[in-house]
């Protein structure tokens, strides 16, 4: 699902114009992606949890140059979702 995708189906499910819908999930994701910046993390309860995980320094290796390089340490964002979440997914999606 795209974001697109999802804008039509919010649209659809509450009567709301796509623009006005479109600039309530634009607005989300700018303050989630601002909260993170400052190294705050946000959760959403029954949803899941968007979280900064720190990657330690790490030796790697340069291929096209047989080197090796020294990776330092950094912070991601990653998204970890709810029990519940998990458990409806486990649920209703079959395994492949």
């Amino acid at each position: 699902m795209t974001k697109a995708d999802l804008v039509n189906k919010i649209s659809e499910k509450t009567g709301m114009e796509k623009n006005d819908v479109q600039a309530v999930i634009e607005l989300f994701m700018k303050e989630i992606k601002e909260a993170m910046e400052q190294g705050n993390e946000v959760f959403l309860r029954g949803f899941g949890s968007f979280i900064i995980k720190r990657r330690a320094q790490k030796t790697g290796r340069n291929i096209s140059q047989n080197t090796t390089i020294t990776i330092p340490a950094h912070n991601i964002p990653a998204f970890k979702p709810a029990k519940v979440f998990v458990e409806a997914i486990k649920e209703k999606v079959p395994a492949k």
